[in-house]
């Protein structure tokens, strides 16, 4: 059944950080996203992920003091958690505390970027 709101695949998920610049660099290096835009004049910026064919994009708010902790965690799928986190670990990702696992189910692991925003990654244990 078609949405009533004709949704076109794409989606855009906003944090605010205090500095864009740190956090364009931490996003590229760190996660391999890809450099979109950024318009000074209102404190924004997008990178792109591989996630659905790339339409899925991480926008940044650049404000004096953000807010982090609460609402949605971004969760990404990656084929082996343990690697990833290895990978994040060598370029001093914190981790909230170490991954869990639900047999049979998924593997989870908590991290956080810079400026204390919450991203998670799960890696599907499921049969078929």
């Amino acid at each position: 059944m078609a949405s009533p709101l004709n949704y076109d695949g794409g989606l855009t998920i906003s944090f605010e950080v205090k500095d864009l610049k740190r956090t364009v660099a931490w996003y590229r290096d760190v996660l391999g996203f890809t450099f979109l835009y950024q318009v000074d004049e209102i404190g924004w910026c997008e990178l792109a992920t591989e996630v659905a064919g790339g339409k899925v994009n991480v926008g940044f708010s650049q404000v004096e003091k953000p807010k982090v902790g609460a609402g949605p965690v971004p969760t990404f799928g990656v084929a082996n958690v343990d690697k990833a986190r290895a990978m994040l670990e060598s370029k001093k990702v914190r981790f909230d505390g170490p991954t869990k696992e639900y047999p049979g189910m998924v593997k989870l692991a908590t991290f956080f970027d810079p400026d204390g925003n919450t991203l998670m990654l799960f890696q599907s244990l499921a049969q078929g």
